[in-house]
């Protein structure tokens, strides 16, 4: 249960160092992120603005108390919306009550207010594409008031929607990429490789040291000990491996090292920490799944047995943690000695467990269905469970137990459950 509360400081922390800087609109990448792929790596000069902004309240004019927004000069209207609406849920702990596609704002100029659109008859148009607006291009400074409206009450000039919602949105708009460095991309894709490379990896090691200790924190908190014990659910698999392993006359201590992660940390906790959203309500954005990848892969080099040789086209997810990976391997190995010098659970101690961990839960669950599913599974595999008991020498009350359990299932197939 600790390591939630350490994932999802870390998801935030990443989701905010993004947005810290720029990010383009259009393509999504930004100056401040942990993969090449999403490397804004031509981002113009952008300063900080704080923004005090107004919510209106109700239909005749009244406004809120300030909330003081950060953004950037270099923001478009969508971006600025997106952060109002972030500080809004981070300060009071719940969404604003309109989305953000109803939400539309308003800039304070000269004791009247402008609204500020994402497209407008002052947007600059290069060739067939037009730039987004900015809040540079509405010369909007620091400490602006900015209110915020909904459509439906006070309808736009202009009755758009968002410009995103065009088909073409890519071809047709762009915000801080040049469409013509856009096609030099596309013409010289190595040389693009070589710049990322060898200037801006500096870039993505800035946003690499800004999150660490929040990634440092959720491994600990994965492989680490509380309370100097192991969850009781991990030492009594570890122990069936170990058991299993004994049986086998296995003795390469690797192979069992290689069992336990393939089983735990591969299966179930890179799923997690590639798709917080599994587990939270936040969204998971492209941009963020790319990032949430990289340090995903610096989880698995930790547990893998090999040594990674890196050389000059050593990809960049590798050399980010490149330094961190030898001690983060080193606390794996203690992390399982520990488990394994453990006393063992009893039978009777995890089921005791078992127990008091579905007490929790009891309201949760369909047990019909949970019912109805097993015995599908009986009935299917019955002979295949049965061979195996007997294989194994289960205990003649265990197999008695079974034949119990299907003839009670069996007796109720008048409720439909097969």
């Amino acid at each position: 249960e600790s390591v939630g509360q350490h994932l999802f400081l870390m998801v935030s922390a990443l989701a905010q160092q993004i947005t810290k800087g720029p990010v383009d609109c259009v393509t999504e990448k930004a100056l401040y992120t942990l993969s090449e792929d999403w490397l804004l790596w031509q981002a113009q000069d952008f300063s900080s603005l704080k923004l005090k902004v107004l919510f209106a309240v109700g239909s005749d004019g009244e406004v809120s108390e300030p909330l003081e927004v950060n953004a950037l000069n270099c923001d478009t209207v969508e971006q600025v919306k997106e952060k109002i609406l972030s500080t809004f849920k981070a300060k009071f702990g719940f969404p604003y009550n309109i989305p953000l596609r109803d939400v539309c704002i308003e800039y304070e100029k000269d004791g009247s207010f402008v609204p500020l659109e994402e497209v407008d008859a002052s947007s600059e148009v290069i060739g067939e594409v037009t730039m987004l607006n900015t809040l540079k291009h509405y010369k909007v400074p620091d400490g602006a008031t900015i209110k915020v409206l909904s459509r439906k009450t006070h309808p736009p000039l202009s009755p758009q929607g968002s410009v995103k919602d065009d088909e073409n949105f890519s071809g047709k708009y762009f915000h801080l990429i040049d469409p013509d460095i856009v096609e030099d991309q596309r013409k010289n894709p190595e040389r693009k490789k070589l710049k990322l490379k060898e200037v801006h990896l500096t870039k993505l090691l800035s946003t690499k040291v800004a999150v660490h200790s929040f990634v440092e924190n959720l491994f600990k908190s994965i492989w680490g000990m509380p309370h100097s014990r192991a969850p009781h659910a991990v030492k009594y698999f570890f122990n069936f491996l170990d058991t299993q392993a004994d049986n086998m006359k296995i003795t390469d201590p690797d192979v069992l090292h290689i069992w336990k992660t393939n089983s735990l940390p591969l299966r179930f906790w890179v799923n997690i920490l590639k798709n917080p959203q599994f587990v939270f309500d936040m969204e998971k954005t492209p941009h963020l799944d790319g990032c949430l990848s990289v340090i995903a892969q610096a989880f698995m080099d930790s547990f893998s047995l090999s040594e990674t040789q890196l050389g000059k086209h050593a990809p960049t997810n590798k050399l980010l943690y490149a330094k961190d990976i030898p001690k983060f391997k080193q606390e794996v190995k203690a992390y399982y000695k520990q488990i394994r010098d453990q006393p063992p659970i009893t039978d009777s101690e995890f089921k005791a467990f078992l127990q008091e961990e579905s007490k929790k839960h009891e309201n949760e669950f369909n047990e019909a269905a949970v019912l109805r599913e097993l015995y599908k599974f009986i009935q299917r595999y019955f002979t295949e469970i049965k061979e195996k008991l007997d294989q194994n020498g289960a205990p003649t009350e265990l197999t008695e137990q079974l034949h119990h359990l299907k003839n009670l299932f069996d007796g109720l197939k008048s409720c439909t459950w097969n």
